[in-house]
């Protein structure tokens, strides 16, 4: 598989400059330029102080392009799940900036942090995140719900997506009666749900067999080809590294892009 490349270097040089500005209603200010769908510079966060203190990311810069599945590795508390809380606007960078489909978050405050999250953003989590009292299909529509998307429209969006994670026959059945392959499904077609530009999934095959996490990969893979997706996940399975377009290396809190795309990281 041939990959594109994109450099730290041209990562600095092609940073949207959005600026901060008035954000609007949706989330934030927008480039009318396309651009990159993340564009990351320079980010810094540290958890602590003093000797105790962890500087999880040291100045890490990357982008990622739109329509394209990329995958970051890096060994276990590396920083992969603080610098993807920081993209996904739910934790901020001590410094440096996070540019996500046009909109530079350091111009953002709680309110429209939220409404970026709820409009252009999906996220899976390794750990499902499905609420155990509602159904799958329940648990796909309640982003239509928080957005009070009319019941019509709603059950129609849901119907669609339990058809595209192939789930449809089990919409009435709850998380605890599903295998953990089909929460992961479930969880993907709810962040779905209100048709985010960008994907962001931590470790999402993390608590699956071989085989069932394959199955996942294949359906991101396919949000990614056939719905225009873009998708940033953190793995360290070689077997899933090898299907993504790009794999970028996070190191000694900086990231670059992997030397060997289809090794595992440890």
């Amino acid at each position: 598989m041939t990959r594109k490349r994109t450099t730290t270097a041209q990562a600095e040089d092609d940073m949207p400059d959005t600026g901060a500005g008035t954000p609007e209603e949706g989330g934030g200010k927008r480039t009318g330029a396309p651009g990159p769908m993340v564009a990351v510079r320079d980010l810094v966060r540290t958890y602590g102080s003093g000797p105790a203190a962890v500087r999880a990311l040291r100045g890490a810069t990357f982008e990622v392009p739109r329509g394209e599945l990329v995958a970051v590795r890096g060994r276990s508390g590396a920083g992969k799940t603080t610098l993807l809380n920081l993209i996904g606007g739910l934790d901020r960078p001590d410094a440096g900036r996070v540019v996500v489909d046009g909109v530079d978050l350091a111009g953002l405050g709680e309110r429209r942090t939220a409404a970026l999250r709820r409009d252009r953003i999906g996220f899976v989590f390794q750990t499902f995140g499905l609420v155990p009292v509602l159904t799958a299909a329940e648990n796909v529509g309640v982003p239509l719900r928080m957005r009070r998307v009319p019941w019509r429209e709603r059950e129609e969006r849901v119907d669609l997506l339990l058809s595209l994670v192939g789930l449809r026959e089990h919409a009435a059945q709850r998380p605890g009666e599903l295998s953990g392959g089909q929460q992961q499904r479930v969880a993907i077609a709810r962040a779905l749900a209100n048709r985010p530009a960008l994907l962001i999934a931590d470790e999402p095959t993390a608590q699956l067999d071989a085989q069932t996490g394959e199955a996942v990969m294949d359906l991101l893979r396919a949000v990614v080809d056939d719905e225009g997706v873009t998708v940033l996940m953190t793995t360290h399975d070689g077997g899933l590294l090898a299907r993504a377009d790009r794999v970028l290396e996070l190191r000694d809190g900086v990231v670059a892009e992997a030397a060997d795309p289809e090794a595992g990281g440890a």
